[in-house]
Parts: structure tokens; C-alpha cells; sequence
């Protein structure tokens, strides 16, 4: 009997050796697969150099990316006259607002707003994914907040076109031109 005892605890024991139990708060545990409290702790001092290795690949894989960068700008102009050509006694309106409405090549629907300098000048650029970049653009006057050149010309209710510049390259729109609710009498 005492044979048959011991032959039992030997499979037992035999058993756990071949197969360990797991325990996910300490490690692996059995016979010679747990590991020793130094051991322990060196391998976690390890785990945030492997974690922060890990993140730097990931970031060096990121950067590969190639990027695209595009710009479209134009000009919103004074037609004080009416005569739908600019002039010496035209000016350049600065704080009209333009949007500019541009869809990428992966689809996705960019809105932006713009509004103009001192120069009456507008600029929208973006940097993005050359495979994000823009395909079809639309660009319109909003408002011109200028008290007496507030009434949009006739043809200035926007451009659309295909954006195929290459990155680094701008698209010149041709100028909005508001006109004046009258016009002075030198232009007659």
C-alpha cells in the first residue's frame, strides 16, 4: 500500500513539474519557472526600457510618412467704380471673409475660413499625408465687412478647381471684387 502512496505522489509531483500553474500577479510559478523576488524586480525595471523602445520604433514608423504641403491664396478688392476692372481708384479690402472648401484624396471634407490682411490678401495652407492631400477645392467670398463695399460683383461667387500642385507649390485665385453701393462722381 504504502508503495502505491508513494508512486501516487510521485505523479503528482512529476505532473507539476510538466506542467506549471500560472499566476498573472507574480509570474509564472513551479518548480523552476518562478521567478526570485530579485529576479522579479529586474525584470521589471526592464519593462519600461522595453516599453520606451517600443514607442520610438513606433514613432520612427510614423515619421516615415511623406508629407504634402499646400497653400491657395488670392485677393479681395474694392470695385469702387462698378466698372468690373481694377483701377487706381480701387482698394483692397482688409477683414473680408473667404471660405475655402477642399476635399482630400481620401475623402475626407475640409472646411477652412480665411480672412484677409492689410493687403486685402488671403492665405490657407495646410500640412498633411501625401496620401490626405487635397484633391478638389472650393473657394468663395463670405462677407466684406467694408461699410461701403459690401455688395458682391458679378462672376465672384467662387472658383472650384482640381488642386494637383505639387507639395510646396500655391494656387493663386483670381481676386473677388465687392463693388460700392454707389459710386463717386469722378467715376462717371
Amino acid at each position: 500500500m504504502a508503495t502505491q502512496a508513494s508512486k501516487a505522489s510521485r505523479r503528482k509531483r512529476r505532473s507539476k513539474r510538466l506542467y506549471p500553474q500560472i499566476d498573472f500577479s507574480r509570474g509564472v510559478v513551479g518548480n523552476n519557472f518562478s521567478l526570485s523576488r530579485p529576479r522579479r524586480a529586474a525584470a521589471m525595471r526592464k519593462s519600461p526600457r522595453i516599453l520606451l523602445l517600443a514607442v520610438h520604433l513606433l514613432t520612427i514608423s510614423v515619421s516615415n510618412v511623406i508629407a504634402w504641403t499646400g497653400e491657395i491664396h488670392g485677393r479681395v478688392v474694392c470695385d469702387v467704380c462698378g466698372d468690373s476692372s481694377i483701377g487706381p481708384e480701387d482698394h483692397v479690402l482688409e477683414g473680408a471673409e473667404v471660405a475655402v472648401l477642399c476635399i482630400t484624396k481620401s475623402g475626407e471634407v475640409l472646411n477652412y475660413q480665411a480672412f484677409t490682411n492689410s493687403k486685402g490678401v488671403y492665405t490657407v495652407a495646410e500640412t498633411m499625408p501625401e496620401i490626405d492631400r487635397w484633391d478638389a477645392c472650393l473657394v468663395r467670398p463670405i462677407s466684406s465687412f467694408h461699410e461701403q463695399c459690401g455688395h458682391l460683383g458679378d462672376g465672384s461667387t467662387g472658383v472650384k478647381f482640381t488642386y494637383n500642385r505639387p507639395s510646396g507649390y500655391s494656387y493663386a485665385i483670381k481676386p473677388f471684387i465687392y463693388r460700392a453701393a454707389s459710386a463717386p462722381i469722378y467715376c462717371s
